[in-house]
């Protein structure tokens, strides 16, 4: 689970409870490199007004076989996980925040890969989680222990940028913007305004152009 933090966060809580500085719990691993935001979610679940029950559209299609039936992908197999282990250029294609709200749903707090299209990572950081990056190597031996040892533990350390499974630890690095945000809890923006009211509603009555009425 995450310390300091709900994924996503929509409730409006101070600063201080939306700090992410680690995520600890299992890993589910997806592998293949440009796995694009259609495949993580569909384009026809699009045109839901809400986020409510979107986790079931996570890897729609590749869920499931030719008679819609589900099959042994990894969102199937590892229900309960946390930490995504994925390759390169995940989340590539059209910039959809449902992509990263899907993955969130489903219970991903933080995702470990070999590098991110930067619009899925802006994503995934307005939306409390981080995105760390590591060499190919590194994400392999993450993959490899994660599939043979679904139960064990990982741990991503936001603050120091590194990941801990098996009794080891390998670095990683997360973008400095958005570890900053998550370490200091100003990643939610909304949230970071409703906490700040006082001090908006101070500074608009001192507007010239703002009618308080």
């Amino acid at each position: 689970m995450s310390d300091g933090s709900e994924t996503p966060r929509d409730d409006g809580v101070g600063v201080e409870e939306m700090k992410v500085r680690r995520v600890a719990g299992t890993g589910v691993p997806v592998r293949g490199d440009d796995i694009d935001t259609d495949q993580i979610i569909p384009a026809r679940f699009l045109k839901t007004t809400t986020w409510e029950g979107m986790d079931q559209y996570a890897f729609y299609d590749a869920r499931r076989d030719d008679d819609g039936n589900l099959n042994d992908h990894p969102f199937n197999e590892y229900k309960g996980a946390n930490v995504l282990v994925v390759n390169d250029n995940f989340g590539c294609g059209s910039s959809r925040e449902h992509a990263p709200r899907a993955l969130a749903r489903w219970g991903v707090e933080a995702i470990v890969g070999e590098s991110f299209a930067e619009i899925f990572a802006d994503n995934c950081k307005s939306l409390g989680i981080p995105a760390a990056t590591t060499d190919a190597e590194t994400v392999a031996e993450l993959q490899n222990f994660v599939e043979a040892n679904p139960d064990a533990g990982v741990e991503l350390d936001v603050v120091d940028e590194t990941v801990t499974y098996d009794g080891k630890t390998v670095d990683v690095e997360i973008n400095e913007a958005m570890r900053g945000a998550l370490v200091q809890g100003i990643w939610d923006t909304v949230a970071l305004l409703r906490s700040n009211m006082d001090a908006i509603d101070e500074t608009a009555a001192d507007l010239p152009y703002v009618d308080s009425r």
